[in-house]
């Protein structure tokens, strides 16, 4: 069954990355709630697999896999959001990305579908003040009755506590 919902999603990924659309996201859960990540961001998903550990890397960093001679290192979300640990299933993938020309991998307990959004159904981070950092979120966006958080996975990857990307100054 998550086999066949990764190729399906395979199937999209060429289409909605050669449409060029920024407002093509592909969400995944994580607990009991729905992100989005920018599809032109998205390599590949792949299931769940052995990861090699490093000794001294911060917890959510899982450590790393060879991916066809590219050591690329995985982050756990649920670990990063500090949404406590969860048993890897059948359900849980990994999202290959390609943030500011780094390979990446992020493990999610699982993708829902790619989905286009209209500017009517994005709305801004509201504003928490200092109790939350929501600087690596780009805004809220809305289908049907689902909300979803939308990362922006290069601010969120190059933070002072990843440093996994190259900030580049404005």
């Amino acid at each position: 069954m998550l086999q066949e919902q990764i190729t399906n999603l395979a199937k999209e990924l060429p289409g909605a990355m050669a449409g060029g659309m920024a407002n093509e996201f592909l969400t995944f859960r994580l607990g009991g709630e729905e992100y989005g990540i920018e599809i032109l961001k998205v390599q590949e998903i792949r299931s769940y697999d052995s990861i090699t550990q490093i000794a001294n890397a911060p917890d959510f960093i899982k450590g790393v896999v060879n991916l066809r001679g590219i050591i690329v290192p995985i982050i756990d979300m649920r670990i990063k959001f500090r949404l406590g640990n969860k048993n890897y299933d059948q359900f849980t993938v990994v999202i290959i990305l390609n943030v500011a020309g780094r390979v990446m991998g992020v493990v999610v307990d699982g993708v829902s579908d790619v989905i286009n959004l209209e500017s009517e159904q994005m709305r801004p981070t509201p504003g928490f003040g200092s109790i939350i950092d929501t600087e690596y979120i780009m805004g809220l966006g809305t289908v049907d009755e689902r909300m979803l958080i939308l990362i922006d996975i290069e601010k969120l990857m190059g933070g002072s506590d990843m440093g996994l990307v190259e900030q580049s100054v404005n």
